[in-house]
């Protein structure tokens, strides 16, 4: 096998690479591959085809460490061997997941607590992307309407958010003056 296909894969690799000790270390990983499977007992029936599916599968290996380290490089990172420095982002880092699970449950807690209109109003804004008059002309109100209900539950969501990060919470409608038909005493 290794005679009959070394030479073409050699060359195919050489061409994906451009680099023919990189496309040589690529081929004999992807003959190691193959006599290591058969050796764990597993039958290479095409292995023109196995040997090229794995040469294909380094190779995309080879490209995303490439890409890594030209990131590096270019961040300045290159030089440090920081290994940390390419994980991921944090947003994928698990208080940062677990950090968000909460927050979320904490602004769907407020909107459980919101009448009706409001959370129809908030879900329609911020949930579906309509606009403020979008909003208004699906609830029947006006856009000023809209803008209360919008108010009241940003109101809780922060409120709720801020509760959750052990703030102290101002009382509910601080903020707000219910206007009347008469003028203040």
């Amino acid at each position: 096998m290794f005679e009959r296909y070394y030479r073409e894969l050699l060359n195919f690799l050489a061409r994906k690479v451009s680099d023919r000790d990189t496309a040589a270390d690529l081929t004999q990983e992807s003959f190691a591959r193959i006599y290591a499977a058969q050796q764990a007992g597993q039958a290479v029936r095409e292995p023109r085809a196995w040997l090229y599916a794995t040469a294909r599968n380094l190779l995309t290996d080879h490209h995303r460490r490439a890409a890594v380290r030209e990131t590096g490089a270019a961040d300045g990172d290159g030089d440090r061997g920081d290994a940390d420095a390419h994980v991921g982002p944090p947003s994928l880092e698990p208080d940062a997941i677990l950090s968000g699970r909460q927050r979320l449950a904490a602004i769907e807690q407020a909107l459980l607590q919101l009448s009706p209109r409001p959370r129809e109003a908030f879900v329609l804004f911020k949930l579906e992307g309509l606009s403020r008059s979008e909003v208004a002309q699906k609830m029947g109100v006006n856009v000023k309407t809209v803008e209360t209900h919008l108010e009241v539950a940003m109101d809780a969501c922060m409120r709720q958010l801020q509760a959750l990060e052990g703030e102290v919470v101002p009382p509910a409608g601080g903020r707000r003056r219910r206007r009347t038909g008469s003028a203040p005493p």
